[in-house]
């Protein structure tokens, strides 16, 4: 495995060659590189070709090899089955936007949860803990159903053991119901089908099982080995039979790790708080977490200083399958990242500081990329083409992640959307000055200027806007985007006119002409057209039907007209006439 951003002697230790033979190489491939220097990935994969090596480029969070000296993530392996202890299910919860996941979770928790979302839709990720009457514990992650949220949905499915795919028996398969089960099948986790809203009159479960089986979801009623459970999440509806059928599915994959291990997981959400600083979401998955323990997450290191569960309550541990908020992170870890237990402070911060310098090289690999023909066209004409230059704030890292993607695929061929800064928290004077500066607009998704930044805005004149839900953000940068785009121009022929017969006057030539199709309009813009070929283009300057003047002429009468300083008018000419409409770009 090759970190993103290698360096040349990094690169040659790790196939087993000197320095020297990788400058060589590059040499003679037309690239010059000290032994300091980094490659970029295309680099390496064409050295590793050359050199009959097969490698993998990984980022720096998922580089093993800058791990605990005495023991890297992935070699505390739970051999003693006398170790490993029965763990709770992780389950996500999964489906199109109002169908009802949170609804199920309210009732399963017994408690507000929708009420305190904008918009009635999730737009972060959460995890809490499920207590069953029996003594059974199941972990529960709420993915959002926005398809902004693909990749935060996508994460969610890595950490779990079961997918609940929730679908509206009276809205059936939807597009982001189907992207979900991609994210699901791709981590190969079994599916659990709620057919949610059964009390409804137009409820049909049948038409949604129907629709499930052509995707591969065969009901185990029809013989396949899929569960399906009608339930109602607002009248509380067999959402015990759903819980049973999430342990019996969780059963016969034995889930079990061993809690006497360094703590090991993945983060699900970060966050930065007024009060505690930056702050995330783990799900332990090995070994168990305590305050006071030293962490690992990509460049990022945390001695454990507060650590709560979903109510906001302290914890003394956390053994597998539970999540808790953590506390104390030298800087924002990245959603998604794997974290790892190490055994004091100072080890914790070598390994931050190496991946850091990692992940420098890497960024500056990625921003130094060799132009492309696309890019050098594109750059040419940078000049024409305008540009919406936006800093964007989110609450959290998911959500910053998640809008990130989004606005990125509204660049176009004809105009360009340039995200300046992009960080989580407030939005802080520095975000403001920077706008001013580069002719930006401020976007904060779920935060909120503070106040010498909001005064500051004012003053300035700076564009300022804050959203709660991301639809509507979208909706407005995708009319910005547009709003910038110049008028298309198209244009429109009104009609067609023959000349049959041509008269001297003083100064001008008038044309005796029979309107052919459409109209000829006084004023209009004309082109003359002699043997298909396009002689003039200029305007029709006068318009006569015998001695009047007129407006305008309808096709099957005939006309005099002369044209605005052009006199070469023959027979058996054709002038039309036309107009150029300004449409709004789409």
């Amino acid at each position: 495995m090759i970190p993103r951003g290698v360096s040349v002697t990094d690169f040659a230790a790790k196939i087993g060659k000197s320095p020297t033979d990788v400058i060589k190489m590059l040499m003679r491939l037309g690239e010059m590189k000290t032994i300091t220097q980094s490659l970029s990935d295309d680099e390496v994969e064409v050295l590793a070709g050359e050199f009959d090596v097969p490698v993998r480029i990984v980022s720096v969070a998922d580089d093993l090899s800058v791990a605990p000296e005495d023991e890297a993530p992935g070699a505390s392996e739970e051999v003693e089955d006398a170790a490993l202890e029965t763990r709770p299910p992780v389950v996500t919860v999964m489906g199109h936007v109002d169908h009802g996941k949170s609804s199920i979770l309210q009732q399963f928790r017994k408690k507000e949860m929708l009420s305190l979302e904008a918009g009635g839709i999730t737009q972060a990720i959460g995890a809490y803990q499920v207590h069953g009457k029996d003594g059974t514990t199941t972990t529960f992650i709420d993915t959002p159903g926005h398809e902004a949220f693909t990749q935060m949905r996508a994460r969610g499915a890595q950490v779990t053991d079961v997918a609940i795919l929730v679908v509206a028996a009276d809205d059936g398969v939807q597009p982001q119901t189907v992207e979900a089960l991609d994210h699901a099948k791709a981590a190969k986790v079994p599916v659990l089908v709620a057919v949610n809203k059964i009390d409804r009159p137009e409820a049909d479960p049948t038409r949604v099982r129907q629709q499930l089986s052509e995707l591969g979801l065969t009901p185990d009623e029809w013989g396949g080995d899929t569960v399906f459970v009608d339930v109602s999440a607002k009248a509380g509806t067999n959402l015990d039979v759903l819980l049973d059928m999430v342990h019996l599915v969780a059963e016969m994959q034995n889930l079990k790790a061993n809690p006497n291990v360094p703590a090991r997981g993945h983060v699900i959400e970060a966050h930065l708080d007024r009060g505690r600083g930056p702050v995330a979401t783990l799900i332990v998955q090995k070994g168990t977490l305590r305050p006071g323990q030293a962490v690992v997450c990509g460049p990022a290191w945390a001695r454990v200083r507060t650590m709560l569960d979903e109510n906001g309550k302290q914890v003394p541990k956390a053994g597998p399958s539970q999540p808790v908020q953590v506390s104390g992170w030298s800087r924002l870890p990245e959603a998604g990242d794997e974290f790892f237990a190490v055994k004091d402070e100072r080890e914790a911060k070598r390994i931050a500081q190496e991946r850091e310098t990692l992940q420098r090289a890497a960024d500056f690999v990625a921003g130094a990329k060799p132009a492309t023909l696309e890019d050098l066209l594109f750059k040419t004409r940078t000049g024409d083409v305008p540009e919406l230059r936006v800093i964007l704030k989110a609450d959290t890292q998911g959500s910053l992640e998640a809008l990130t993607e989004s606005l990125t695929k509204m660049h176009r061929a004809n105009l360009r959307l340039n995200i300046l800064r992009r960080g989580v928290g407030a939005i802080g004077e520095s975000d403001v000055t920077l706008a001013q500066a580069s002719d930006a607009i401020v976007v904060g998704f779920g935060v909120r200027p503070d106040a010498g930044a909001r005064q500051l805005a004012e003053r300035e004149g700076v564009d300022v806007r804050t959203y709660q839900v991301i639809y509507q953000l979208l909706d407005d940068i995708s009319q910005a985007l547009r709003g910038l785009l110049a008028p298309e121009e198209r244009e429109f022929v009104l009609g067609s006119a023959q000349v049959r017969a041509t008269f001297r006057i003083p100064r001008a030539v008038v044309a005796g002409c029979y309107v052919t199709e459409g109209k000829i309009v006084r004023g209009a813009r004309a082109r003359l057209l002699r043997e298909g070929a396009v002689v003039y283009t200029g305007r029709i300057d006068t318009l006569k039907r015998f001695k009047d003047d007129v407006r305008e002429v309808a096709a099957g009468f005939e006309c005099g007209m002369t044209l605005d300083d052009f006199n070469d008018i023959k027979e058996g000419d054709v002038i039309e006439a036309f107009e150029v409409r300004e449409l709004p770009r789409d």
